[in-house]
């Protein structure tokens, strides 16, 4: 048998190219080899050249795969790392997800240096997002709070958010734990009180659908559970048509062999 390689497409953001790391080092050990067998590609997608608007404005969810997705078809990849929160619900033809790296925690984080809680923050203080569903959900629990727009990678928001620029922000606590600041988060939402998005905390891995031989070296780290959870969450997306335009919700979780699921659609005033 011919020693195992692949080409790994990524952004390059800090997060993205944690969690490519993530992705190489598990798929080294499954496969007895040396980590540089997978050579990492940075991609830079139109998601990251913008940064003056909301996605929404811009064009939605696909704006960070589109290019990844071309190298793949053009055969410059062979699997693609992504955040699964940000893949579209439906994928290019001839592009399938292979599957999904354990879950980490899908809990959003608050960062704050003015309250412990949302409830906690000054009347009329601003949240600085981007994200439609955050800002749904905080005009739900404290309607009298602006959002102001906040984007770039996560040391940017955090250290606005520390700063005072903004009295707070929220950010996907898998994110904070996979860059080593977890301990940045002032608070830790309950997924029953604010709903994380779909895919939230997820490793997403994509494919050509007639790749053999790459579906093959991915199945050893693939995570069943988190496969089912996915999957039950982009099928209630895919039904509401969700896109970064809409305020979606979503959170399934498996209890002895159980998926529980609980979803949540909402106007933009919450």
């Amino acid at each position: 048998m011919s020693p195992v390689s692949l080409r790994i497409g990524t952004r390059g953001s800090p997060l993205a190219m944690a969690q490519t790391r993530e992705f190489r080092t598990l798929l080294a050990c499954a496969h007895a080899c040396d980590e540089n067998r997978f050579e990492i590609v940075v991609i830079r997608t139109s998601g990251d050249m913008i940064q003056d608007r909301a996605l929404a404005e811009a064009g939605g969810k696909g704006l960070f795969t589109k290019e990844i997705d071309a190298a793949m078809l053009a055969g410059e990849i062979g699997v693609a790392v992504h955040s699964s929160k940000d893949l579209p619900t439906v994928l290019p033809d001839g592009i399938v997800i292979a599957g999904y790296l354990p879950r980490e925690d899908a809990r959003d984080a608050l960062v704050s240096a003015r309250a412990n809680t949302i409830e906690g923050l000054p009347a009329g203080g601003t949240i600085g997002t981007a994200s439609l569903r955050r800002q749904a959900q905080v005009r739900r629990l404290r309607p009298d709070l602006r959002i102001g727009l906040l984007r770039g990678n996560v040391e940017t928001r955090l250290g606005k958010a520390e700063r005072g620029e903004f009295d707070a922000t929220l950010l996907a606590y898998a994110g904070l734990k996979r860059l080593g600041l977890a301990h940045r988060a002032t608070a830790i939402l309950d997924i029953a009180a604010f709903l994380p998005a779909v895919g939230q905390g997820a490793i997403g891995l994509t494919a050509r659908r007639d790749d053999a031989a790459t579906l093959g070296v991915l199945a050893p780290i693939l995570d069943k559970p988190t496969g089912r959870a996915l999957a039950v969450e982009r099928a209630f997306l895919a039904v509401l048509d969700g896109s970064c335009r809409t305020p979606i919700a979503g959170h399934a979780w498996i209890v002895d062999g159980i998926v529980h699921f609980r979803g949540m659609v909402l106007r933009a005033d919450g």
